[in-house]
């Protein structure tokens, strides 16, 4: 399954973008990675991807928000994933269930590390309404 769709992936543990690279790139999408907050701020002032994938907790604890921030700025229309594992690694739990949540949080979805392919697939599928 082809398609023409472009993915970028920002995350500062090279093994896990490497996985997810590979699971995106096995849905049939295009995957442009970036290792870190600075990379994809370098990448999305050059590129318009159909769809972002950043890390919560890269360079600071708040990298992945403030890079989601930018790229909404950017172009607005861009959904945006961020996958974090920082409830397991901190205990702090975010969610994009109220406007207030969504004031502040400039993603689409959020979810937890150790996202399997058919969970992955079917979130980017229904953010670009595949």
């Amino acid at each position: 399954m082809e398609n023409n769709k472009t993915i970028l992936i920002v995350d500062d543990d090279t093994d896990y973008l490497f996985q997810i690279g590979i699971q995106v790139e096995s849905l049939g999408f295009n995957v442009i990675k970036a290792v870190g907050r600075k990379e994809g701020e370098d990448i999305l002032n050059k590129t318009k991807p159909d769809l972002c994938i950043f890390d919560l907790m890269m360079e600071t604890q708040d990298s992945g928000f403030i890079l989601a921030y930018k790229c909404k700025q950017m172009y607005p229309d861009v959904p945006i994933i961020i996958a974090t594992a920082v409830t397991t690694e901190t205990g702090m739990v975010f969610h994009l269930e109220t406007m207030e949540d969504k004031s502040w949080i400039k993603a689409d979805k959020l979810l937890e590390k150790g996202i399997r392919k058919d969970q992955l697939e079917r979130e980017i599928n229904k953010l670009l309404k595949i």
